[in-house]
């Protein structure tokens, strides 16, 4: 049996899979957009992401199979229900993975936490002690590095920054509260905000282009999204007492369209002296982050 991981990326947007060495090299990888499926049909999504871990496994057994995917999750039982894929509610997806892998050993953890993790061993956080990673993407999830290890939390579920309420009068969240971050400075979210001002484009990636080009409305969409998101962080920094947010996610590619009035909003709302020190930075390893991550986890003692 070899040292490497064999680990997997479940969103709401797109499934991977990766055989990671002991040294978080990505040895091969696959990817493949998150098929639509109704509630029902489990199984579509389930096949995709048998086939993805059937085509970089390989034909040596890895040490341990790590699954990132979004939340809500039971590690103990293995299953998902995640918001973003109506098709899946209390998804066994440990034993769907262990009929591509039988016999070798299976972790599942939150697909923020492992971004987090990855980060913190491979890429912008390392060295830090206490760390908060943020996906900003068609949702916004967590995950928290404290002194220096992961933390997961007793049910694999800490970190949920998205769910944090920042407007109790606000849009209701799948989640079920009203007015969380992710109502707010999600992707989704910002670009459903524009249009209700009249701008005319369709999602994200259009709305950070246009506000990279001075358009008004995405500029104020993304000022209200990161208003909305530095009140999050700010939060669990107070909590928890964090040197450093590392940002990633597709929404986070805008670069400075969403770091420069993040930067803004957090020096404006931030009061307590020791929130001060905490520093933001962009992810480094890209669509790899949540991968690694889960490679890392399984190796941990």
């Amino acid at each position: 049996m070899s040292l490497n991981v064999l680990a997997a990326d479940i969103g709401g947007t797109k499934l991977a899979a990766a055989l990671v060495a002991g040294d978080g090299t990505v040895l091969r990888r696959a990817e493949v957009p998150t098929p639509a499926a109704p509630a029902g049909r489990p199984s579509v999504v389930g096949d995709a992401l048998a086939g993805l871990l059937r085509e970089v496994a390989g034909e040596t057994p890895p040490a341990a199979v790590s699954v990132a995917s979004a939340g809500p999750l039971d590690p103990v039982a293995g299953t998902v229900s995640p918001v973003n894929i109506p098709a899946w509610r209390d998804y066994p997806v440990l034993a769907r993975v262990a009929e591509v892998v039988p016999g070798v050993p299976g972790l599942l953890v939150g697909d923020a936490v492992a971004a987090a993790a990855g980060e913190h061993w491979r890429g912008a956080g390392q060295g830090v002690d206490g760390m908060l990673g943020i996906v900003v993407s068609t949702g916004i999830g967590g995950g928290l590095v404290l002194r220096g290890l992961p933390f997961t939390g007793p049910t694999g579920n800490a970190g949920h920054i998205g769910h944090i309420v920042v407007d109790p009068g606000g849009a209701p969240c799948p989640c079920g509260a009203a007015g969380c971050v992710e109502t707010v400075a999600s992707g989704p979210s910002m670009a459903h905000w524009a249009r209700a001002q009249g701008w005319p484009g369709r999602d994200a990636r259009e709305l950070a282009t246009a506000a990279a080009s001075g358009d008004p409305v995405a500029l104020s969409a993304f000022a209200r999204g990161t208003d909305a998101l530095a009140r999050g962080i700010i939060t669990v920094a107070a909590i928890c007492d964090l040197d450093l947010v590392v940002i990633g996610g597709g929404v986070a590619a805008a670069g400075e369209v969403l770091f420069a009035p993040l930067r803004r909003a957090l020096a404006e709302h931030v009061r307590l002296a020791y929130t001060r020190r905490l520093r933001v930075a962009p992810a480094a390893l890209g669509r790899d982050a949540g991968l690694i991550g889960a490679a890392r986890m399984a190796l941990l003692p």
